[in-house]
């Protein structure tokens, strides 16, 4: 004769009984009589609302999807041979990238002769690595990759990611310095 070990509704212990006499127990109390855990001997079995549970058991899962974060890798395209207004242009988006919390994927694109000369874009990517020290950390170091350099920032784990200008600048509050003066006539 198969026998359960049975979990009561409220979690405590009634002991090991028949299948028969757990599944009048169930319909007693009007629940369903839950398998939890068929691979002990005896099973485990346990009275339980099945729709309550797998409904809250959603509900769960939906709210620890709403916390999650969303990481976004952001790619930033460089040559070696960049003009420091440019770096500055490309850098500046760097920084951006980072103070909204993304990762960025740095690559440098090497053509023809530039190929033989990879300690160019290596220094490059160091020197920008130096530059959003503040902001982010080399979470993968520069890399050779056929034709291209790659290297990806990441930002620090304690910064707040920046939200949207729309949202700061709807926040922001008039200026404390008094009333504004006006022209005499």
């Amino acid at each position: 004769m198969p026998e359960v070990r049975l979990v009561g509704p409220n979690g405590e212990q009634v002991g090991i009984v028949r299948i028969e006499d757990a599944l009048r127990l169930a319909l007693e109390a009007d629940l369903d009589l839950v398998e939890v855990a068929p691979q002990a001997r005896p099973p485990v079995c346990k009275l339980m609302d099945f729709g309550k549970f797998k409904y809250e058991s959603a509900q769960k899962a939906r709210e620890s999807r709403r916390n999650q974060v969303l990481t976004v890798i952001k790619e930033q395209k460089l040559r070696p041979k960049i003009d420091s207004h440019d770096y500055e242009t490309k850098k500046r988006n760097v920084v951006r990238f980072l103070e909204h919390g993304n990762k960025v994927k740095v690559t440098i694109m090497f053509r023809g002769r530039e190929q033989s000369r990879p300690e160019l874009g290596f220094r490059l990517l160091q020197r920008l690595a130096e530059d959003v020290v503040d902001l982010g950390f080399v979470e993968s170091s520069a890399k050779q990759d056929g034709r291209n350099m790659i290297m990806v920032l990441a930002p620090h784990k304690n910064l707040k990611p920046k939200q949207s200008q729309k949202a700061t600048s709807d926040s922001d509050e008039p200026s404390q310095d008094g009333p504004a003066e006006t022209p005499a006539e």
